[in-house]
């Protein structure tokens, strides 16, 4: 199929399960933290950019234990066994109360890192195999559109994943006569924090949503208040059981479909080579070029993910308070992403494919580079419509209102985000599953990884900018990271194409 290696769609499809999981944490996590436990955007997008970041520091745990082991199948396996009890815990619904927040918080961390471990486990050590699929030089040629092809079918979970919590969060609150509406549940929660010191202006607002929803305004405002916010977060509880469905279809895929993947193979003690010292030499020197190449472009990667990953901090906080969403819960934009992922894929490897037939072939590091650029644009596009909106930052916006977005700005902004991805993302993968050593595979593919980790522990800074200032500063940053990355990476790109070949 694609004129690929047969393996590429069943490890594909064994992804599906982690992808689906992953974009209902990346669409729901940060205003879940807020909606069940009253956190703050500050401290709810930290442990957002922990959980984030944990996820790809352990894939170099677990690309570590695969290397060490030669047992990438069993790692992979014990990886969604993990990530799935991770989601079983979350999938329990508790009423958080001032009594037991300190004790739920703590589970829900556990939870999380349940999941971030299972993820370390599972991640770069099925990357690895699906490099190793094109280690045959009859799919060598294959590599670049294999890991695109790769990426189309594991974002089909994505797509799906985050209209499944809106979903579920609705006629869960259908069901008690309820409605949605995504300022509340902050509101609810100053409210039993306050009571009667509540600020006027909030203490109105409140009132108004409450008859807006289906409640009674004029009766026991902390009862409702109460109710609202369990009903609200047990229809967000339920969409973990759907991760754990997906995560045990990925784990039975995966397990009937593993002896056509390919495993590498045990160092064999059969004879002995020597080599002069001249040689030795070459040999040292080409694994250090590789290694040096291998770590530029993490530090590129750094820097992408940093910029990119915001969809699910202040981006996610943007579509929240900047963009109407009466009929579309701000969640839902999230799918935009895997949409376009999957959309544009064809396209852009048709386009690769005829500029390497007219000998014009762009080399996976100067893709890396252009894909910089173009995050940088959609950045640009924002922080200049932010500016002709004249909005201020978002705490002064949620107090006092102003002029609400069209959806039409999530879309063009993702649109330009998700071609980046796509020049980055999977042409990344290719590119260090091209220049690791044969023996390093694993632990390489955890590094690219560990580069997203780093890039995620820096996730926070989007929001604090966005809360204090206004909003088109945050999209400054951001645009500036790029476009920096950008310069950075053409400078070492004839570099970098000798050192790949």
């Amino acid at each position: 199929m694609f004129n690929q290696p047969k393996g590429l769609i069943p490890a594909a499809l064994s992804n599906m399960g982690e992808r689906f999981g992953y974009y209902i944490m990346n669409a729901v996590l940060v205003l879940f933290l807020c909606s069940k436990f009253g956190l703050s955007e500050e401290t709810s997008t930290l442990v957002y950019s922990f959980f984030y970041a944990g996820i790809y520091v352990l894939s170099l745990v677990g690309g570590i234990i695969a290397d060490k082991t030669q047992n990438y199948k069993g790692t992979i396996i014990s990886g969604l066994i993990v990530m799935t009890l991770g989601y079983i815990v979350l999938a329990v619904p508790i009423l958080a109360t001032a009594e037991n927040t300190t004790w739920l918080l703590t589970l829900t961390c556990c939870a999380l890192f349940l999941i971030a471990f299972g993820n370390g486990l599972f991640k770069g050590n099925l990357q690895a195999i699906v490099g190793q699929l094109y280690d045959n030089p009859r799919w060598a040629s294959k590599r670049d559109s294999g890991f695109q092809i790769f990426y189309v079918f594991i974002n089909i979970g994505g797509v799906v994943a985050p209209f499944v919590a809106p979903m579920l969060r609705s006629w869960w609150l259908g069901v008690h006569n309820l409605a949605y509406n995504a300022k509340l549940p902050a509101l609810c929660h100053e409210y039993l924090s306050v009571t009667d010191n509540m600020n006027q202006q909030n203490a109105d607002n409140l009132y108004a949503l409450i008859t807006q929803v289906g409640g009674d305004a004029a009766g026991n405002i902390s009862a409702f208040c109460t109710e609202y916010l369990d009903v609200f977060n047990t229809g967000i509880h339920y969409s973990f059981i759907a991760s754990v469905a997906a995560m045990l279809l990925s784990l039975a895929i995966f397990l009937f479909t593993k002896k056509g993947l390919p495993s590498p193979a045990k160092k064999e003690k059969s004879e002995t080579v020597s080599y002069t010292a001249e040689e030795k030499a070459a040999m040292a020197k080409e694994i250090k070029q590789r290694m040096y190449a291998l770590f530029a472009v993490l530090g590129i990667a750094i820097f992408f993910w940093f910029s990119f990953h915001q969809n699910g901090t202040s981006l996610s906080l943007f579509a929240r308070d900047f963009v109407i969403s009466d009929t579309i819960a701000p969640e839902i934009w999230q799918a935009l992403n895997p949409f376009f992922v999957i959309v544009l894929t064809p396209v852009i490897i048709v386009i690769f494919a005829s500029l390497a037939r007219r000998g014009k072939e762009i080399s996976t590091p100067r893709k890396i580079a252009i894909g910089m650029g173009l995050a940088g644009i959609a950045y640009l596009f924002l922080m200049i419509y932010s500016l002709v909106m004249g909005y201020p930052s978002a705490t002064e916006f949620r107090t006092e209102g102003g002029v609400m977005s069209g959806p039409w700005v999530l879309i063009v902004l993702y649109f330009f985000l998700t071609v980046a991805e796509l020049f980055i993302s999977p042409l990344g993968l290719s590119f260090v599953s091209k220049v690791a050593p044969r023996d390093m595979q694993g632990l390489c593919q955890g590094l690219w990884l560990g580069a997203t980790a780093v890039g995620n522990l820096l996730l926070w800074i989007g929001p604090l900018i966005y809360n204090a200032c206004p909003i088109w500063v945050a999209w400054a940053v951001f645009m500036g990271v790029c476009f920096i990355s950008m310069g950075v990476m053409f400078g070492m790109v004839k570099w970098l194409e000798r050192v790949a070949k």
